[in-house]
């Protein structure tokens, strides 16, 4: 799609789509949300972009394939998932720091378990997506 509509309006949703999706993963570790949800909606302010922009300047935005998002995540979730054995406690167990964040709330491990699958959800969705836009553009 090449309108000039869509390239203006992907320019000012994008940042608005990230600041939202980033609000869906600090909500979720309260209520409803989390990092799936989350990085779904990363993921589709990326690929409005690439709709409106090409997959050539969304990858210049990501900076680094989207492929190395997947192992980034899964370590940052490993470790907050092994954290509490360290602790004496079982795998998974939610560790907390005692005095909570303004805007974020109490941070624990369950947190950084979501930021986690975030950024898994990110690399898996806009790996598929991106390098089936490249195919069918061949």
């Amino acid at each position: 799609m090449n309108t000039i509509i869509l390239r203006t309006a992907s320019i000012y949703l994008l940042p608005l789509l990230l600041i939202f999706s980033i609000f869906i993963l600090l909500r979720g570790h309260y209520l409803p949300g989390g990092g799936f949800v989350g990085g779904l909606v990363a993921s589709v302010a990326f690929v409005l972009h690439a709709l409106a922009h090409g997959t050539t300047e969304t990858r210049k935005i990501l900076g680094i394939h989207p492929g190395f998002f997947i192992p980034m995540g899964l370590s940052v979730s490993l470790i907050s998932a092994s954290l509490p054995l360290y602790a004496g406690k079982a795998l998974m167990t939610g560790l907390w720091y005692p005095d909570p964040i303004p805007v974020i709330g109490s941070i624990g491990t369950a947190l950084f378990f979501d930021v986690g699958v975030y950024i898994v959800v990110v690399g898996v969705v806009l790996t598929i997506i991106l390098s089936l836009s490249e195919a069918s553009q061949r």
